[in-house]
């Protein structure tokens, strides 16, 4: 293993704490299970003896043949018995451990993931994230269970049996030991190229993963252009490459067990030639040599047993590599004061929030070669309604993104009320910022709780808001009212319903400042009329960010922005734009003939 593995095992092993009493009773029952594996062939051997009146124990030499063989026979059944209760117990906790652990990875890896910027998401695919929590966590949890316990349970039972062969018949035992060392030189050779063929191995599945979760996202464009058969062959390309770098760890995984078997083969024609030669001599008794051959199996078995977690130990390596990797992302934004000081400072004052928001030489781009704000400067006074209007990707959506600090700025600042977002913890400012995006996202669940989210509300009140913003029609449509269970994404509501209801649950939070990126976009005219009221009354007293497209939404507005490739081209009051003739009145004449230029 390299040095690296070692560092990310160590990191792990701060989720066995909590389990300290149970790793210490299984690593105590390792010397007694191997203690009464090592006694089993050596009590074979000595009822061998006594049946052909051989030297045995000295404590059997005054018993009857018979008696003495009850003896053994009873030794060998307490001895099996003892193993097995031994073994059940030692299993029960290592499973249970190994849940333990990978529960508690799992849900670092969740939060983790959760609490990653946009940026690292954006290039990461989903399936290939899920594949990290679920399969990636999944072999860690067997490389624990039958791998890292399972090897220091085979180490110990081959010391046993080493030193016994080596106290009974040290020619022998040695000439068995010789044999181990053509294994233990091939594992290792084999350990640097299977550890490379299973990390691809787990890249393909990720792939796998991630190209059959897009298609059943978009399964309904996928029949709509009937894609399926070209999408089926481009999935059988992603599941050709998996099962070709399968088929390279099922190969060294068959070579190193094929050979384990071969060299086990060789050891007992080698222990029956020379032993029947000690015992033709008068060297050694039958009963010994039996012993032995025994021993040269219960030698193998171990490794044959290390072969098949070799195999388990790699995948966990890979899986532990990967799920360092993630866990060794770093969070591009985060608090810049210690988490116990914000708590502090929560409960002993928190901001006062007027809603000014004032941009300074703003600059931001996804990828270097693509900028999409540049140099941006403005200013929104407390309780101003301004709108953000322009030409698809001028960079109006990138603006709410900067000012939620779901991305941070390269180049200048981003001031709430006088002080610097980066400055005020994310929670607190994500509390005073009441954002209706365009394409809602409502999760499985019921109505209520899609409402209510983090906020601890009670269902007077809650029926109360939702009847305040005009949503009793909505409500008495569905089945059970708030307690109608949603299905994923919201897919039993139309687009106009899902809007409805993430201004509802915005306007529960009580915001200072409402950011509306198209938030009537899908509603019928009809429904945003009813709508558009409660609005007014949700933006009074409350500074209002509002991008919008049709330029109709927004002649109302206090001042109007106007955008293009990142940069304010224009700002004003609609009469004043309309009047300066400049882009902003370019795209209202454009909307009045009839197009549409988002």
């Amino acid at each position: 293993m390299a040095l690296d593995d070692f560092r990310r095992l160590g990191r792990l092993g701060r989720y066995l704490r909590k389990d300290r009493k149970r790793l210490f009773l299984i690593l105590l029952i390792l010397i007694p299970v191997a203690l009464a594996g090592a006694l089993q062939p050596l009590l074979v051997g000595q009822a061998i003896s006594v049946l052909r009146g051989e030297s045995v124990f000295p404590w059997l030499d005054d018993l009857s043949t018979a008696l003495a063989v009850r003896y053994l026979l009873s030794i060998l059944l307490v001895s099996v018995i003892l193993r097995l209760c031994l073994q059940g117990v030692q299993t029960y906790n290592i499973q249970a451990v190994g849940q333990r652990l990978t529960a508690r990875i799992r849900q670092d890896l969740f939060s983790h993931s959760m609490s990653l910027s946009l940026r690292f998401h954006d290039k990461m695919p989903v399936g290939k994230l899920l594949t990290r929590l679920t399969s990636d966590v999944d072999a860690l949890a067997e490389v624990f269970g039958s791998g890292a316990v399972g090897v220091l349970a085979d180490l110990v039972t081959l010391m046993v049996i080493a030193v016994t062969m080596v106290l009974i018949e040290w020619r022998l035992g040695f000439l068995l030991l010789a044999t181990q060392i053509p294994v233990t030189l091939f594992v290792l050779w084999l350990q640097s190229r299977y550890r490379k063929s299973n990390y691809r191995v787990r890249e393909e599945l990720s792939q796998l993963n991630a190209d059959f979760q897009e298609n059943l996202q978009g399964l309904e464009v996928v029949q709509m252009f009937r894609r399926e058969k070209l999408n089926s062959e481009q999935f059988g390309r992603t599941g050709s490459a998996y099962r070709k770098a399968v088929n390279g760890t099922i190969f060294y995984d068959s070579s190193i067990s094929a050979f384990i078997e071969w060299v086990s083969l060789a050891a007992v024609s080698l222990v029956l030639a020379l032993g029947g030669v000690m015992v033709t001599s008068g060297v050694m008794g039958l009963g010994t040599l039996t012993t032995f051959i025994l021993y040269s199996q219960r030698l193998f078995e171990p490794l044959r047993q290390l072969a098949e977690r070799f195999t388990q130990i790699q995948g966990g390596l890979t899986a532990v590599e990967r799920i360092g990797e993630l866990l060794e992302e770093p969070l591009e934004i985060t608090d810049q004061v210690p988490l116990k000081q914000i708590e502090v400072k929560a409960k002993n004052s928190s901001i006062s929030s007027k809603g000014e928001i004032l941009f300074e030489d703003v600059s931001f781009a996804y990828r270097d070669d693509e900028q999409i704000i540049e140099d941006l400067t403005f200013h929104i006074e407390p309780g101003e309604h301004v709108a953000l209007v322009g030409p698809t990707g001028s960079g109006k959506t990138t603006l709410i993104r900067l000012l939620c600090r779901l991305y941070e700025p390269q180049k200048g600042r981003i001031l709430l009320d006088g002080k610097d977002i980066k400055e005020i913890p994310i929670r607190e400012l994500r509390k005073h910022l009441g954002v209706v995006l365009q394409d809602t996202f409502l999760f499985s669940g019921n109505v209520a709780d899609n409402l209510r989210l983090d906020s601890k509300i009670e269902d007077f009140r809650l029926k109360q808001i939702c009847n305040d913003l005009g949503l009793s029609s909505l409500l008495k449509s569905l089945p059970n009212g708030l307690e109608t269970e949603l299905r994923e994404r919201g897919g039993n509501l139309s687009s106009g319903e899902r809007q409805l209801l993430s201004v509802a649950r915005v306007a529960i939070r009580n915001p200072k400042v409402l950011v509306m990126d198209e938030a009537t976009a899908f509603m019928d005219p009809s429904t945003e009329a009813t709508l558009q009221k409660d609005l007014n009354t949700l933006l009074e007293k409350r500074t209002a960010l509002v991008i919008a497209h049709r330029l109709a939404t927004v002649e109302a507005a206090d001042r109007i922005l106007v955008m293009s490739k990142g940069k304010l081209m224009e700002q004003g009051t609609h009469r004043q734009l309309i009047s300066n003739g400049g882009l902003y009145a370019q795209l209202a004449e454009l909307q009045e003939r009839g197009f549409s230029k988002k």
